[in-house]
């Protein structure tokens, strides 16, 4: 049987049509090459120099862009692990929620813009020292700070630069809107007096004129006193708050016409009239033995403006490397406060403290960033805290808020300042070391003698406290935790009922 041969597959040219078709492309390449790259006419240079260019450009960014951004691998660090596990959410606040009941009602007197608000107008030259309308804003929190470094996201909107005379301000503006505040004075049981009384002192800082350091003093009790609702318990139903200390308030009335010289800080006599010692006195750092003064915290950086921000920081710091025993954060000082020269020497002999001493222009700088000065304090087992040119710090509320137990060496930085807020057995959240024992002297050593059971229960401790010792963002009305104002009111409440009940 004969086969027949099958016909290959055809193609779409023949097999001369094919070679002829490379030829003819050949042709065509040789064509473009030589006008591309022979003739030296003008516009084919000009081609050839802008091919020549756009291939240059190319690589040089291909190149760049390799250098700038090389391919990275993920790595997780310590701190990258305390964030993700502070970001873990709770189903509702673990906090004691304050409540407003018909003992706690209060009323905001709408006072006359020059003993608040219009003292703020003049921010530019509150102080002799700086310019304070960066610290009076936002309602008193200053300005904003991004914390991402140190912070969670969660929480870094809530970080401000805040000043730390600015509790009167940030008072006012929580009760504005708070929900125990009354409309109608017949309901209240508390009345708040919002006077910037540590504004007006520092306003007038070195007034030689005490006639004109007293006015508005004068003025506010005038404008009080004549309120209806004065008389009701002759102010004992009142209160107001003020954002520095004490002693900028205490002369005595028998030098209230007389003249001093203008280099001298001459306080005012506000806390010294017979009206204002009926009232109740929220200060930041009270007099000792003044029963109608009570100690209200210091504002530090951190205003929640929910419980979840408060929870995600607390959670941060319970997780929190602390390769520091202990920190101190000051500068020097002379008569008083001579014990921080001690610390700040044997700070600079230890490896085992961190010091940010805040001396000459760079030391100076990093004191006033919270940044700065939080970095020290998270990482620290013990923060000490040296009386100033007071007995009370700041730093105080700081250490508390970075959960670094707080070393204490006067009894009046704290423990006879803050009773409303701290409990009463101060080994729980707090080391007490006399400044005039020997202790004082080998610091390290007293502190290496507590057990590492003993510190993580007093960093739970403070921990705990840091809700109470916080001022809430105040445009937060249910934040779902008690702050420092709230604590300042349950307070006052009870104290001010004992007080009317009594008489």
């Amino acid at each position: 049987m004969s086969s027949r041969k099958q016909t290959p597959p055809s193609f779409p040219w023949t097999e001369g049509e094919k070679y002829s078709s490379n030829n003819n492309n050949n042709s065509k390449f040789k064509e473009i090459f030589y006008y591309f790259f022979t003739l030296n006419t003008i516009p084919y240079v000009l081609v050839r120099c802008c091919a020549l260019l756009f291939l240059f450009l190319s690589a040089s960014w291909l190149l760049l862009l390799l250098f700038c951004f090389p391919p990275t691998t993920t790595t997780t660090s310590s701190n990258d692990v305390v964030r993700e596990q502070a970001q873990v959410a709770e189903p509702q606040s673990p906090f004691k929620i304050p409540t407003c009941d018909k003992n706690m009602s209060v009323y905001v007197y709408t006072l006359p813009p020059q003993f608040n608000l219009g003292l703020l107008s003049q921010c530019n030259n509150l102080s002799i020292k700086a310019n304070m309308c960066p610290a009076v804003a936002n309602s008193g929190l200053g300005q904003p700070l991004n914390y991402s470094r140190i912070g969670h996201s969660a929480v870094t909107s809530s970080w401000y630069i805040t000043h730390q005379y600015t509790a009167e301000i940030i008072f006012h503006a929580r009760l504005q809107n708070h929900p125990c505040r009354v409309q109608d004075p017949a309901r209240a049981t508390l009345f708040y007096v919002p006077f910037y009384g540590g504004f007006d002192a520092l306003n007038k800082y070195r007034e030689a004129n005490l006639t004109v350091r007293d006015e508005l003093t004068f003025s506010l009790v005038d404008y009080i006193q004549a309120q209806p609702w004065w008389q009701r318990n002759h102010g004992k139903d009142h209160f107001m708050a003020l954002g520095t200390v004490v002693w900028d308030f205490m002369r005595t009335m028998s030098n209230a016409s007389a003249s001093s010289s203008s280099k001298v800080r001459t306080p005012g006599t506000l806390l010294k009239l017979p009206a204002t010692e009926n009232m109740s006195v929220l200060i930041i750092e009270r007099h000792p033995w003044q029963p109608n003064q009570h100690g209200i915290p210091y504002p530090s950086y951190f205003h929640p403006s929910t419980w979840r921000e408060m929870a995600a920081w607390q959670r941060m710091m319970r997780l929190m490397e602390r390769p520091h025993l202990f920190s101190f954060v000051g500068a020097r000082r002379k008569n008083k406060a001579a014990i921080r020269n001690e610390f700040i020497r044997q700070c600079g002999e230890s490896t085992r403290c961190k010091l940010l001493k805040c001396e000459g222009p760079d030391g100076a700088r990093k004191c006033l960033q919270p940044r700065e000065i939080m970095r020290v304090m998270t990482r620290s087992q013990f923060c000490l805290q040296a009386p100033g040119d007071t007995p009370t710090r700041r730093s105080t509320f700081d250490s508390v808020l970075a959960g670094c137990v707080p070393v204490f060496f006067s009894r009046h930085t704290a423990y006879s300042q803050y009773a409303w807020y701290l409990p009463g057995d101060a080994s729980r959240y707090s080391v007490y070391i006399d400044e005039k024992s020997n202790a004082s002297r080998r610091i390290e050593e007293e502190l290496l003698k507590i057990s590492s059971e003993k510190v993580k229960m007093m960093r739970e401790e403070i921990i705990d406290l840091m809700p109470s010792l916080t001022y809430a963002h105040p445009n937060a009305t249910d934040f779902g935790f008690g702050d420092a104002v709230d604590v300042a009111l349950a307070s006052l409440a009870k104290h001010i009922g004992e007080l009317i009940n009594s008489n």
